[in-house]
Formats: C-alpha cells, sequence, structure tokens
C-alpha cells in the first residue's frame, strides 16, 4: 500500500474492537450483489453481503456495556493479558447506515467518509465480500481470470484513498485456527496486509495489549507490539487526482502474526517478510501526466468502469501468474492502459515481473518485490484464494502524498518515481480532510469476475 512508511494507520473514531460476539446490537449484514460469467455477455447475479471490519466496531464487556477500548487506550481491568482480554470482551453488531456511512443498494457499495451517528463521529471505514453462507469471506483465485468494477470517486479529493483489493485472510476470519476467537468473519476478524500493521486491535484470537502505544497524531488509534501479515493485491488505491494498481507479497503464506524484524519496521522496513512497496503501476508516476483525472482520458468526475486481468504463463487457472493488464471503459467506449514515459525503460503498459524490475531500476528503489518471489507469489497466493476488501481512509503516517503528490520529500520532485500525483505537497493532514472533505465518498458497483474478456 504505501511506500516508506512503517505503519498503516487507518483513521477510525467509533469506539471499537473485540473477539466475543456482542448481543447489544444485532449484526446484519448489507446485501450486495455481484456478477460470475462465463462468457461475454454471459453473467449470473449472485446474492452476497458485506461485513464491518471488526477494529471499527463497539467492544465492551462480555457482561455489560463497559467499553474494554476508549480512544486509544485500553481498560487495564478487562484487559489485563492478551488472552483475558480475548474472553472479557466482545464486539458487537454494527449499524452501517447511521454509525458508519455505509450503504449498500443493488450492485451498489457507497462508503461515505465522515459520518455523525447518535453516539460517536466515525472516520473511514473497510468491508469484507461475504460468501453465500452470510458467515465466511468470499476467497477469489483470478488466475486467468479478470476482475472488474464501477467506481464513482468524483467526490474524493487529494488526501483521501478510495482503496479496491485482496489479501490473503483466512475465510473464516481465524476463527478455526484461533480457538479464542469467537467472533469470526460475521464479526469482521481477522484481516492483515503486505505492511503488517500494528495497529490491529486483536491478532490470532489475541488482543495486541503487549507494547501497546497510543499514537501522538491519532487520538483513536495505536500500536501494539504485533504485526498481522499477508500477501496483497491493490486493484485499485485512487482518488479522483490518481490511482494506482499494486501487487505485494510476502515470503510467507496466509495470514501470519509477526513481531520485531519480521515486521519490517521503520528503517528495516526492507527485512521484514513482506514488500511494502510493492510495484506499482501509476500513470502519473510512470510518466503520463494526461490519463487519468478530472476532465483527462479516464476523467475521474464521471463513473468508469475499471477492468484488472490476471495472465498465466499458459493461459490457464494452473499456470503460474505472468502479467497484470488494465483497461477501462467510460462513456461506451474501451481506454488502454497508459504507456509508461520515463528515460531507460520500455513503454510498458501491464505489469510483468520486466516491468516491475525495469521500474525499481529506473528509480532507485529497492527490489522487496522481486526478493520475495515476484508475480509468481502473488499467483500462489490467489490459488490459496483472497478475500475482496474495499475502504475508504486518510492516513495518518504520510497524507497519502505516496499516492497523488511527491513522495518522499526529502527528495527532488523532478527525480523520476518521486512525483506521483498533482496534488500540493502540503495536503492530506488528516485534520484538514476530516474537516473540509466531511462528505467525501466513493461508490463501487457492477462488481463482475470471470474468464478474459468476459466483463465488459
Amino acid at each position: 500500500m504505501f511506500p516508506a512508511v512503517a505503519l498503516l494507520a487507518l483513521s477510525y473514531v467509533a469506539i471499537a474492537y473485540g473477539q466475543q460476539a456482542g448481543t447489544l446490537t444485532a449484526e446484519n449484514h448489507p446485501k450486495l450483489t455481484i456478477q460470475q460469467c462465463t462468457a461475454k455477455n454471459n453473467c449470473q447475479t449472485q446474492q452476497r453481503s458485506i461485513v464491518l471490519d471488526s477494529n471499527w466496531r463497539w467492544l465492551h464487556s462480555t457482561s455489560g456495556s463497559t467499553n474494554c477500548y476508549t480512544g486509544n487506550t485500553w481498560d487495564t481491568s478487562l484487559c489485563p493479558d492478551p488472552v483475558t482480554c480475548a474472553k472479557n470482551c466482545a464486539l458487537d453488531g454494527a449499524d452501517y447506515s447511521g454509525t458508519y456511512g455505509i450503504t449498500t443498494s443493488g450492485n451498489s457499495l457507497s462508503l461515505k467518509f465522515v459520518t455523525h451517528g447518535p453516539y460517536s463521529t466515525n472516520i473511514g471505514s473497510r468491508v469484507y465480500l461475504m460468501d453465500s453462507s452470510d458467515s465466511k469471506y468470499q476467497l477469489f483465485n483470478l488466475k486467468n481470470q479478470e476482475f472488474t468494477f464501477d467506481v464513482d470517486m468524483s467526490k474524493l479529493p487529494c488526501g483521501l484513498n478510495g482503496a479496491l483489493y485482496f489479501v490473503e485472510m483466512d475465510a473464516d476470519g481465524g476463527q478455526s485456527r484461533f480457538p479464542n476467537n469467537k467472533a469470526g468473519a460475521k464479526y469482521g476478524t481477522g484481516y492483515c496486509d503486505t505492511q503488517c500493521p500494528h495497529d490491529i486491535k486483536f491478532i490470532n484470537g489475541e488482543a495486541n495489549i503487549l507494547g501497546w502505544a497510543p499514537s501522538d497524531n491519532d487520538p483513536n488509534a495505536g500500536s501494539g507490539q504485533y504485526g498481522t501479515c499477508c500477501n496483497e493485491m491493490d486493484i485499485w488505491e485512487a482518488n479522483s487526482m490518481g490511482a494506482a494498481v499494486t501487487p505485494h507479497v510476502c515470503s510467507v503464506q496466509g495470514q501470519t502474526r509477526c513481531s520485531g524484524n519480521d515486521c519490517g519496521d521503520g528503517d528495516n522496513r526492507y527485512g521484514g517478510i513482506c514488500d511494502k512497496d510493492g510495484c506499482d503501476f501509476n500513470s502519473w508516476r510512470m510518466g503520463d501526466q494526461t490519463f487519468l483525472g478530472p476532465g483527462k482520458t479516464v476523467d475521474t468526475t464521471k463513473k468508469f468502469t475499471v477492468v484488472t486481468q490476471f495472465l498465466t504463463n499458459n493461459n490457464q487457472t494452473s499456470g503460474t501468474l505472468s502479467e497484470i493488464r488494465r483497461l477501462y471503459v467510460q462513456n461506451g467506449k474501451v481506454i488502454a492502459n497508459s504507456k509508461t514515459k520515463i528515460p531507460g525503460m520500455d513503454a510498458y503498459d501491464s505489469i510483468t515481473d520486466a516491468f516491475c524490475n525495469a521500474q525499481k531500476t529506473a528509480f532507485g528503489d529497492n527490489n522487496s518485490f522481486e526478493k520475495l518471489g515476484g508475480l509468481k507469489q502473488m499467483g500462489a497466493s490467489f490459488d490459496k484464494g483472497m478475500a475482496l476488501v474495499m475502504s475508504i481512509w486518510d492516513d495518518h503516517a504520510a497524507r497519502m502524498l505516496w499516492l497523488d503528490s511527491d513522495y518522499p520529500l526529502d527528495k527532488d520532485p523532478s527525480q523520476p518515481g518521486v512525483s506521483r500525483g498533482p496534488c500540493p505537497t502540503t495536503s492530506g493532514e488528516p485534520t484538514d480532510v476530516e474537516s473540509q472533505s466531511p462528505d467525501a465518498t466513493v461508490v463501487f458497483s457492477n462488481i463482475k469476475f470471470g474468464p478474459i474478456g468476459s466483463t465488459y
């Protein structure tokens, strides 16, 4: 997800987090339809639902309504140690629209940035697609397949990220592997990604309270001793000013709790088990500043379709992932992806290991993507199955500059790879975007998947 920050710091203000299942609010997953295609113009609608991540939920004592976690600190009487805390504390059901600004209608999901609820102000959200049982996450294997959706991000300014991506979570949210986790996927447990985030309140069925340090710039978040890591395929990280598609890989398979050097924190960024930079294709960063944005070739002031194709070396699901292709459809017109215009690089328009190696060399970046297995490892993650994530968030660690501005700030913006978008380097301050753009919204709709060429 983002280069050169150690912590994935998603913002949230609703008091939340836990591992038992609460009963004070009923948990009803909002319905969302998707389509599975077998051939062009031959798609079957599937009734599915979405679930809110456990990190946003109200966490309270199992015997009443006392908060286990308030602001960015734990109640030490309910949570004297990780296991006791998991037994004493329950995640409760969510008021999706009233508290979290999450609504669905048919095949459309809307995520609103700031929601003023009856008991709290909520910032951002993260949801997962459930399977037909409504009790587990739907797992996807997209090798030799394509994945398509419509997006309206006309109301997403600089500093925000409306993301759609896949991570290698357990289908049951870790419930079977970790007996202390009684809540499971029904309550959105088990998140992981390649940033190995330390802000997740419960990992492996235990509270992440050891070494817990409240954030110095987010009154509702902190970080514990452990992180939670897994492979991640970022189909879409974007706002109205820019977008990136980025595979990230790890040396491990499945959700894995990390500590110490394995987490790759701080100056040890490239010493951990996951590739935090990824191999990104961001049209602006790759040299085409006319391609995606307001009024550009892909006009972000209007809805459009995003198609991502995962090609294998033998054009079969059994093959090795060898290429990730991107195209767009807007106003009935198919738009080919932009081509790279970087000195020393060929004109690439897709993600291959050759593109990744050439990009890392041209930009002088560490090639941890290749070191940890590259596209072959990404394909192996799809073989295991990956859960679909959709979110809206702001960035307390790097202000989203890695997506839409110049980053890192200590490098010359004229140097290849530093300019990633047109937003000012002063943009993206969470307090600013939260106060100035509370109604910012991303709408994902019309999700389809199937064989290459079948979904658009």
